[in-house]
């Protein structure tokens, strides 16, 4: 491909700002695999949130709380395993990491397709294979640290946008393709599910198909991996990348990412959920009880399905991400990472009061529905400008090295959003923990302008 010499798996010359030793072709070869893998990696990651809010619909028994847990599980084990993600770059390299991680996503995917056409299988197991999506979020920090080795610094807003903002679109297509997959009977021999929804009749569908529709593109994405890649020789022990912990900027842009990819990933996970207990079939005053026998209590109110409208947050924030990242290389980073944090704040003071539903009639719930959706739809879209701006700033304030640890770091704590919103939502309610995100934004703000945006910032990104 190139004429950069290569030692199994390790480029022995690679130096993106020297044109003489950087091999563009490989770089956006490079950016093509990982990014095919990684947005894999979000359709594993995510692939409970398409199917836990229906598991009641077919047949299982689980609390509000039960379903919160489990929706919020990945989200815990994604931010968990991102701390070892994060590390692995300079010890595995580039080749082995993203081969055997892509290889890794089978276990859930698999798993999850199985598991939902038994509605007898015990809470623990589900509990389990939640657990086990968080491989795919584990990746990002290990392959978004990988990839930015391979560009100049001048590219990295655009090329770690494409790549996270494609990655992130993961989230919107399992969301999106799950109500249009479950309706074919192409994986028939595991049986077929009576979806039982409030308000309609009970319809035949194949919820197993929503998992293992992807197993053969996660083995040929590993394959390709496999056959394709390289790794630059960026090496560190794990020790001597501790080192980012002594930069205060290390802390003050952990910050930023969790106003930014936290509150994307934390609602992705949680959107479907908090959106039938709202407005759909989990609000009792709305709805009395559940499946076959559940009854509509306020007249001439339709009830809005989660899976019309869940895939569009993460589609929304997957675009701006994409959209945004050449503007960050062309204008700097901080500037639209306070753009973003500005418009979170705004969005989420207007989103509010659409977090109390006025069930008094079907007129005011259906205000409140619209205000919901479309304050939620505009949080999704600044998280996603913050998303890409954050991730231009990393690479300007940091050396290369620490720039691909700072990166993973901060991509391991945001991680932990599903699980913080998760549990956030279920301890506290919807209206104190958004009154929470607020005042994290306007502190996040104060610490863009103070440190990154104004004129004479002690650091500019």
């Amino acid at each position: 491909m190139s004429s950069i010499p290569v030692k199994g798996d390790w480029l022995q010359e690679w130096d993106p700002e020297d044109p003489k030793k950087w091999d563009k072709k490989r770089a956006w070869t490079t950016l093509t695999v990982t990014t095919f893998t990684l947005t894999l990696c979000f359709v594993t990651w995510f692939l409970p949130s398409a199917i836990v809010p229906k598991l009641n619909a077919l047949g299982f028994s689980f609390t509000t709380s039960q379903l919160y847990w489990m929706a919020a599980m990945p989200g815990l084990s994604g931010g968990l395993l991102r701390l070892v993600w994060m590390v692995l770059p300079p010890i595995q390299g580039t080749r082995k990491m993203v081969t055997l991680t892509t290889l890794l996503l089978i276990l859930p995917v698999l798993g999850w397709g199985f598991e939902v056409t038994n509605p007898d299988v015990p809470y623990w197991r589900l509990m389990a294979l939640a657990f086990l999506a968080g491989i795919g979020g584990g990746a990002f920090s290990g392959f978004m640290p990988s990839t930015s080795y391979f560009f100049p610094k001048k590219m990295q807003g655009t090329v770690l946008g494409i790549q996270a903002g494609v990655g992130n679109f993961g989230v919107s297509l399992v969301q999106l393709l799950t109500p249009w997959l479950i309706t074919f009977s192409m994986f028939a021999f595991l049986g077929s599910q009576q979806m039982a929804v409030p308000g309609k009749d009970s319809v035949t569908v194949w919820y197993q198909n929503s998992a293992l529709v992807y197993i053969p593109f996660i083995i040929v994405g590993a394959i390709w991996a496999y056959i394709v890649l390289r790794s630059v020789p960026v090496k560190a022990n794990i020790k001597q990348q501790f080192d980012i912990f002594n930069n205060l900027d290390t802390w003050l842009m952990t910050a930023l990412y969790i106003m930014t990819f936290a509150t994307f990933s934390g609602l992705a996970a949680q959107f479907g959920l908090l959106m039938s207990n709202l407005y759909g079939a989990g609000n009792p005053a709305i709805v009395d009880g559940s499946g076959a026998t559940a009854t509509l209590l306020i007249e001439g109110y339709n009830v809005p399905d989660p899976v019309k409208f869940v895939f569009l947050g993460p589609l929304i924030g997957a675009g701006a991400r994409v959209l945004f990242s050449p503007l960050t290389d062309r204008m700097g980073g901080a500037i639209w990472t306070l753009i973003a944090g500005i418009g979170i704040l705004a969005s989420i003071i207007y989103t509010i009061p659409g977090l109390t539903p006025d069930t008094t009639s079907a007129a005011t719930l259906d205000a409140g529905f619209n205000q919901f959706l479309w304050g939620m739809l505009a949080i999704f879209l600044f998280s996603g400008i913050g998303n890409a701006s954050t991730f231009k700033q990393m690479p300007m304030i940091f050396n290369r090295r620490q720039a691909g640890g700072v990166i993973g770091w901060t991509g391991a704590i945001a991680a932990f959003g599903p699980f913080i919103f998760g549990v956030g939502l279920t301890t506290m309610g919807a209206v104190p923990f958004y009154i929470i995100g607020a005042v994290w934004a306007v502190m996040c703000i104060g610490i863009t302008w103070w440190r990154y945006a104004r004129p004479g910032a002690p650091r500019k990104g």
